[in-house]
């Protein structure tokens, strides 16, 4: 009995702005799944830099080459998203231990909860401190030579992100 149906994880952040450690998880899950989503949520305990639109353009952008890679935004449970698209995967990145532990929390939510299970990727070494809010940070505190940001962010979502905080200074 051949019963292999199709494969949709959903791989939800708020992705302000998108990293390449954010690009590496994307070009691996899609490998792994038939279709893979990338949510772009909000989240009320983070200040966010670019509208949700702004978020996804960039993204879509960065992942035109990827045919089974579609992106969009959500508000609310992201398992409600997930369930509503008919996916039956989250898809985690973990970078280290923290991650994992506070990321158990909301599987076992989800599972319970929404009866979707949640897929944890490590990581590539290279992007494993990579953080969004750490980024933005840099460039608004004048962090120096931004340039060098280049290994973290691609050179688009870095020129919108110097454009963005000129336009706040």
């Amino acid at each position: 009995m051949n019963d292999k149906r199709e494969s949709i994880a959903v791989l939800p952040g708020t992705f302000d702005p998108v990293t390449l450690g954010h690009l590496d998880l994307i070009n691996r899950a899609a490998r792994l799944f038939t279709r893979l989503i990338v949510g772009v949520g909000h989240n009320p305990e983070k200040t966010e830099l670019f509208s949700p639109e702004d978020r996804v353009a960039m993204i879509a952008e960065l992942t035109d080459g990827l045919g089974n890679v579609e992106v969009w935004s959500y508000e609310g449970l992201t398992m409600k998203f997930v369930t509503g698209l008919g996916a039956n995967v989250i898809l985690r990145g973990i970078r280290d231990g923290l991650d994992l532990r506070d990321e158990l929390q909301f599987a076992n939510a989800n599972l319970i909860v929404g009866d979707v299970e949640t897929v944890f990727l490590m990581t590539s070494e290279q992007h494993a401190l990579t953080s969004s809010t750490l980024i933005k940070q840099i460039v608004e505190l004048g962090g120096g030579d931004t340039g060098r940001l280049a290994n973290l962010v691609p050179p688009s979502v870095l020129r919108r992100l110097e454009a963005r905080i000129r336009c706040q200074e």
